[in-house]
C-alpha cells in the first residue's frame, strides 16, 4: 500500500452520499512548483444531493485554494491533506455549498474541508460568486487562498513539463497566462491570502501553508513579516509595505558590510540611527489599529513587506524589530527574508 492509500483509508466517512458526491477523490499534480508537472484533469466530483438544512454548530470550515495554473495549488492541496483537511480537487463551484452540507451531517468527523477551484473547470467558474454569497447567507467561515506567481516563473513551469496552459488553445502560453490572470482578477482580489509562488520551491510553498494552517486553534490574526531588496522588485503578495532607505546603510561601513541585519552589532548600528526607533515605535502602534480593523473586516492574514536596497541589512534588522513586537501584541507571526544571501 502507498502511503497515499494509506491516507485514503484513514479518511473520515461521509458515508454513502459522499461516495456519490466524491467518487474518487484523486491527486492530481496539476499545478506543482518548479519540477512538478501542470496537468490538466476533469472534476472529481458528481453530486445528485438535494441541499438539506443542518445545524450552524455542524457546519465544517470551508477553505477555497485557487490562483494561477502552475503557481502550485495542487501542493497547497496536499499540504492541507496532510493536514487532516477532507481535500476536494477541481470541484465545480455550483457544488461547494452541497459539499459543505455533506460534511455537516458526518457528525463532525468531517470539520474541514478545503476545495481546489481552477479555470479547468472554466465553464462552473461563472457559479462561484453565487456560491460564495450562498455560503455566507448559511454563515458558513471560508477563507480563500491564491496562489500567485510571476510571468517569466509559469512560463519556465509551463515549458519545462512541456504542456500547454489550459487556456492558451492555439495561441501561446503567455496568452492563456493573460486569460486567467483576467479571469481570476476579481477573486484574486477577494482573497484573504495571496501567496507568491514566483521563487517558492515546494518545501517552501508547504512550508507556508504550514505556517498559516498548522494547529488545533484558529489565532485571530496571522502575520508574516518579509524583509525584501527594491533592486529585487516589490513583493507581490504584499498587502503593507515599508521602506527603510531613509536610515544610512550598513553596506557602506567596511566592517559591517559581510554580516546581515540578524547580525547584533548591524542591528546595533541600524537602531542607533536617528528616527529608527521613533519608526518602530509609531509604526507597531499603527499596525495595532491596522489588526484591529482586519480583525473585524475578517481578514485572518497580513503580509508586510520591510525593503532596503538590498535585503541584507536595515530590511532584516528592522523585520525582527517588528516581528517581536507583533508576537508581544498577540499576533501570531512569521518571519522570512527574501532576499538575504542572495548579493
Amino acid at each position: 500500500m502507498t502511503e497515499n492509500d494509506a491516507r485514503e483509508e484513514e479518511r473520515p466517512a461521509l458515508g454513502q452520499e459522499v461516495h456519490d458526491a466524491h467518487e474518487a477523490h484523486k491527486e492530481t499534480g496539476e499545478d506543482h512548483l518548479e519540477h512538478e508537472a501542470p496537468q490538466e484533469d476533469g472534476a472529481q466530483v458528481g453530486t445528485g444531493i438535494e441541499s438539506a438544512a443542518v445545524p450552524e454548530a455542524a457546519i465544517p470550515e470551508l477553505v477555497i485554494i485557487s490562483g494561477m495554473s502552475g503557481a502550485g495549488r495542487s501542493t497547497a492541496a496536499k499540504c492541507l491533506e496532510d493536514l487532516g483537511w477532507f481535500v476536494v480537487d477541481n470541484l465545480p463551484p455550483a457544488l461547494i455549498p452541497t459539499m459543505v452540507e455533506l460534511g455537516a451531517r458526518s457528525q463532525g468527523n468531517v470539520a474541514r474541508i478545503a476545495v481546489v477551484v481552477d479555470v479547468r473547470g472554466r465553464r462552473f467558474f461563472d457559479n462561484l460568486r453565487e456560491s460564495l454569497a450562498d455560503l455566507e447567507s448559511k454563515h458558513v467561515t471560508r477563507r480563500i487562498v491564491f496562489l500567485e506567481s510571476s510571468d517569466e516563473a509559469l512560463v519556465r513551469r509551463f515549458e519545462s513539463v512541456r504542456r500547454p496552459h489550459p487556456l492558451q488553445g492555439d495561441g501561446r502560453i503567455v496568452d492563456g497566462i493573460d486569460a486567467e490572470r483576467e479571469l481570476l482578477r476579481e477573486l484574486r482580489g477577494d482573497a484573504d491570502l495571496v501567496i507568491d509562488t514566483s521563487s517558492l520551491n515546494v518545501h517552501e510553498l508547504r512550508a507556508k501553508m504550514d505556517a498559516q494552517f498548522a494547529g488545533e486553534e484558529e489565532p485571530e490574526l496571522r502575520a508574516t513579516v518579509m524583509s525584501f531588496g527594491f533592486k529585487y522588485g516589490l513583493p507581490v503578495d504584499a498587502d503593507l509595505v515599508v521602506d527603510m532607505r531613509f536610515l544610512p546603510n550598513p553596506h557602506w561601513v567596511p566592517e559591517l558590510r559581510p554580516f546581515t541585519g540578524l547580525n547584533e552589532e548591524v542591528a546595533a548600528y541600524v537602531f542607533n540611527q536617528p528616527g529608527a526607533k521613533e519608526f518602530l515605535d509609531r509604526y507597531a502602534e499603527l499596525l495595532q489599529l491596522i489588526a484591529a480593523g482586519y480583525r473585524r473586516e475578517g481578514k485572518r492574514y497580513v503580509t508586510i513587506a520591510v525593503g532596503c536596497t538590498g535585503g541584507k541589512h536595515r530590511s532584516v534588522a528592522t523585520s525582527e524589530k517588528l516581528a517581536a513586537r507583533l508576537v508581544s501584541q498577540g499576533v501570531e507571526t512569521v518571519v522570512v527574508h527574501r532576499d538575504m544571501g542572495r548579493e
